[in-house]
């Protein structure tokens, strides 16, 4: 008796689709970028954590409704509980904080690199297995704190190796006065935001003259949209009555914002008020970074001011953070023949002693950081004694100290927290 063996045609298992195998060169490409992000996190004082690949399914719909299921891996366990692959991470590290990290000293600066799932139309650039790096900065809510987290996005990628990047820069409260202006209800918004954020202008137009809007208003609103410069926003803000202060003062922080980031190295950006940001819980500064090479799917990086923590139980509290599409990254770094090399880096705490100094001890920290260095800023504007602790509690070895004699002097005053010696040291040698 023989027996035949039949062997089907092409693969008999396959993967699921929109998921990739990474061969071994892929993985030494990926685990280079992972460590150089995760040295330039630790350099501006970020600490890393972790949650669960797997939530529960309420944690995503409390804030964005029933409807965000169509778009997630979503299923019921045998036990019946109705769970979750996680679409993205800055939700379950919210969290973490409510349930575990709120009596942590503040602020909280959080980051993680992780899988996402969502249920989408696999093409290039974009998956429905993906990576994401991000971070969340809890408890700060200063115009310079803002400033370094984009400051923190940017290095990110310039670290990385990256050449070629746009840097984009809106605030909600601006837009959603603008939007305010057009007399739309609720369920007639969440369209246009989408049109906004897609920056599809045409689409724009379409969907105002459908909902009735006057062809002034129209345009109006289209070349708010489409300026460039802040001087002119506040003639857009103006134009009709209603309540315009959180708009105008949304635009002097966004100046202040501007105006720090040239201290951390910061020098290239746009004003975009078309930055919507589809996730519902962002409410103030937003921002993205951008790629050129990657054409439609040129987003790298986005982010801005946000609050969840209250609606998931915890004390109201401020918050930001941006996350970075980890594939997008790695292709892009390909693209430009990304060098790996890892940094040392040791642990300085930099204080300003007032206000009036925190351009100066930025000046000092981005120096540091340039040369590899693990800085912390005080940007919080706690007095000297509350940051010598919290220096402590961040297990900084020494802490460098800005002061009006020491600007004068042209030096720095270094204390080493390990042997408590305190000397004065030549700022430019920094």
């Amino acid at each position: 008796m023989t027996f035949a063996y039949f062997y089907p045609m092409g693969n008999l298992f396959e993967r699921p689709r929109g998921t990739r195998d990474f061969d071994t060169i892929s993985m030494q490409k990926r685990r280079f970028v992972e460590e150089r992000m995760r040295k330039t996190f630790e350099s501006f004082g970020y600490e890393e954590v972790l949650t669960p690949t797997l939530e529960n399914l309420d944690l995503f719909t409390a804030k964005s409704g029933e409807g965000v299921i169509g778009e997630m891996y979503a299923f019921k366990d045998r036990g019946g509980r109705s769970l979750a692959l996680r679409p993205e991470i800055t939700t379950s590290v919210v969290r973490f904080y409510v349930n575990e990290l709120q009596q942590k000293p503040r602020p909280l600066k959080l980051f993680y690199f992780g899988n996402c799932f969502r249920y989408d139309r696999p093409q290039k650039a974009r998956y429905r297995e993906f990576w994401q790096a991000g971070c969340e900065l809890i408890g700060a809510d200063t115009p310079e704190a803002h400033a370094e987290l984009i400051a923190l996005g940017m290095t990110l990628l310039k670290d990385a190796g990256l050449k070629q990047l746009d840097l984009r820069i809106g605030h909600l409260k601006i837009l959603n006065r603008m939007i305010a202006q057009l007399g739309l209800s609720e369920a007639e918004k969440r369209p246009l935001l989408r049109l906004i954020d897609k920056q599809d202008l045409a689409g724009l137009k379409k969907e105002c003259e459908r909902a009735g809007i006057s062809k002034a208003k129209i345009e109006r609103f289209i070349e708010f949209l489409n300026c460039k410069e802040l001087k002119k926003i506040e003639s857009f803000i103006k134009l009709d009555s209603g309540d315009k202060e959180d708009a105008l003062d949304a635009k002097t922080e966004l100046e202040k914002v501007l105006k720090y980031l040239e201290y951390f190295g910061i020098k290239d950006w746009k004003v975009d008020f078309k930055i919507a940001r589809n996730l519902d819980y962002y409410t103030g500064l937003v921002f993205e970074i951008d790629a050129p090479k990657l054409g439609a799917e040129k987003q790298l990086c986005g982010g801005g001011v946000y609050g969840l923590a209250k609606l998931f139980g915890g004390k109201e509290v401020p918050q930001a953070g941006f996350a970075i599409g980890f594939d997008r990254t790695v292709l892009t770094l390909e693209a430009e023949r990304y060098d790996f090399e890892a940094k040392r880096k040791t642990n300085y705490y930099v204080v300003p002693i007032s206000e009036e100094l925190v351009s100066h001890a930025i000046s000092v920290g981005m120096r540091l950081r340039n040369k590899g260095e693990k800085v912390v800023i005080e940007l919080s504007r706690r007095k000297p004694n509350r940051a010598f602790e919290h220096a402590n509690t961040l297990g900084a070895r020494w802490v460098i100290i800005i002061g009006k004699k020491e600007v004068k002097k042209g030096v720095v005053s270094i204390k080493d927290m390990l042997t408590g010696e305190q000397k004065e040291v030549n700022q430019e040698s920094m």
